[in-house]
């Protein structure tokens, strides 16, 4: 039987995850507490109560709408600014939850591949093989120029070099330290065996690494690989590495076209079945009545801060969004020669779930009906639950669930939500056993032999 959908507790550790300059009202002032630990000690245990599988940090080094105006639109509305480092908290977070899986995003530019190896083996240790990571690429160019580059990277060679990235990482986590290399043996006096110790020796483009890997495997060797991708380049990086993946899809016959063209490709690549998860965006407003979710949805929506949402999509998308007329055509957008060199998947799902219902958005209708990413959708729990069995089956695994408020609304979820789609066997009621990998594809805590990360040769041993 297969196992109930994937949830993912989604946020920034920031004022303004998606709901731009909602830190203004009364209920929205609670985001304020975003440099607190204690706010987040108290989203994952709520998050455990619920059976989440995990908490997914994400995260950006960037300031989003820096060379649009006077750069200042998403730092003066917070939007996701200031952004505290998602490293720093997850042993905290891990010490005070059992089960909970905690993936952080780090991306290529930020970390070298043996310090950054270094680091998730590390909290893999102490989480007990619970630690998920986020590749992404980057998508902004301030935060490029944060780390010493002229400008950003284009975007099918971003991909080249995270590949590279991750080939490194590969060979420290799972070909560095052969199974039996922690002998612990008092009498010889042997604590590691050098015999099946290795360097990796690896020499490419950008990174040169002789290693070894400076710590012993940990419970899962390699973290449970999340990734986001929607680009050609995207979605052969993904079929290669990923093994739970998003789709930028916005409706359930969008998403079952993805799905299936996705699933069709990491057939072809040689993955296993079942060894790649596929992930939708959940934004709900709840309320105990259809009147009073809608009531809160528009509430929510008259308290967002405009210029800071369009300093977000421009910073995004790298198109000024601020000199784009309004009544412009969604089609026209997404084939801006400015798109492909940024982020390509978000307006094409748009465009080509609208034109399949006989429609055309404008720029003014997107940033209505779909820029408002949290509440997206409005009602009860019941019909939250629909809504949730539609993706289902529509071939999708899991949710990535977007808060109204990255804090403090999470109970309400929990409270409410969960119980009817545990009800329905749309969402676990106890948790398996072992680590993150083993708890979301059922079967062992390493890597699937067939994953291309498995498939890198050893290097000599040190001896």
């Amino acid at each position: 039987m297969p196992r109930p959908p994937i949830y993912n507790g989604f946020l920034h550790l920031t004022p303004n995850h998606h709901s731009h300059g909602y830190w203004r009202t009364d209920e929205g002032r609670i985001q304020l507490g975003y440099k607190d630990l204690d706010p987040y000690i108290d989203v994952v245990r709520t998050l455990e109560r619920g059976r989440f599988d995990s908490l997914f940090i994400a995260d950006v080094v960037g300031v989003y709408d820096l060379e649009y105006g006077d750069g200042t639109g998403t730092i003066r509305a917070g939007s996701q600014f200031p952004e505290n480092d998602p490293a720093a908290i997850v042993s905290a977070l891990g010490y005070v939850t059992e089960h909970l899986g905690l993936a952080i995003t780090s991306n290529i530019i930020q970390d070298h591949p043996f310090s950054f190896a270094r680091k998730l083996s590390s909290l893999d240790h102490y989480t007990h093989g619970r630690v998920g990571w986020n590749i992404v690429t980057s998508y902004l160019s301030n935060g490029f120029r944060n780390f010493g580059h002229n400008g950003i990277t284009s975007h099918d060679e971003r991909y080249e070099w995270a590949q590279e990235y991750l080939d490194v990482t590969y060979k420290l986590w799972e070909h560095s330290w052969e199974d039996g290399a922690v002998v612990a043996d008092a009498a010889s006096g042997t604590l590691f065996d050098p015999d099946k110790i290795h360097t990796i020796d690896h020499v490419g483009p950008r990174y040169k690494v002789q290693g070894p890997h400076i710590v012993e495997p940990s419970p899962q060797r390699t973290p449970v690989l999340f990734q986001a991708g929607n680009s050609t380049a995207g979605r052969e990086f993904a079929v290669r590495n990923a093994e739970v993946t998003f789709l930028p899809s916005v409706t359930p016959e969008a998403a079952r076209k993805d799905v299936r063209e996705l699933q069709e490709q990491a057939r072809a690549a040689g993955r296993a079945p079942g060894s790649l998860k596929t992930l939708v965006q959940l934004s709900t407003v709840i309320g105990s009545t259809e009147e009073e979710a809608r009531r809160k949805q528009q509430h929510l929506h008259d308290n967002i801060d405009f210029d800071g949402l369009i300093g977000f999509y421009s910073g995004g998308s790298g198109i000024d969004f601020t000199s784009i007329d309004p009544e412009t055509p969604l089609t026209e957008l997404r084939d801006r020669v400015a798109l492909g060199d940024h982020v390509r998947s978000i307006f094409r799902a748009i465009v080509d779930a609208d034109l399949g219902r006989g429609r055309e958005l404008t720029w003014r209708e997107y940033l209505l009906e779909h820029a408002l990413l949290p509440g997206r959708f409005a009602g009860t729990p019941e019909q939250i639950a629909d809504h949730v069995q539609g993706w289902v089956e529509a071939g999708v695994d899991g949710f990535n669930v977007v808060p109204i408020t990255t804090l403090g609304w999470w109970g309400e979820w929990v409270d409410h939500v969960v119980p009817v789609l545990q009800a329905r066997g749309l969402a676990q009621t106890e948790y398996a056993e072992g680590t993150l990998r083993q708890k979301l594809f059922g079967q062992g805590d390493r890597l699937p032999v067939t994953h291309h990360g498995r498939a890198l040769g050893l290097a000599p041993a040190l001896t």
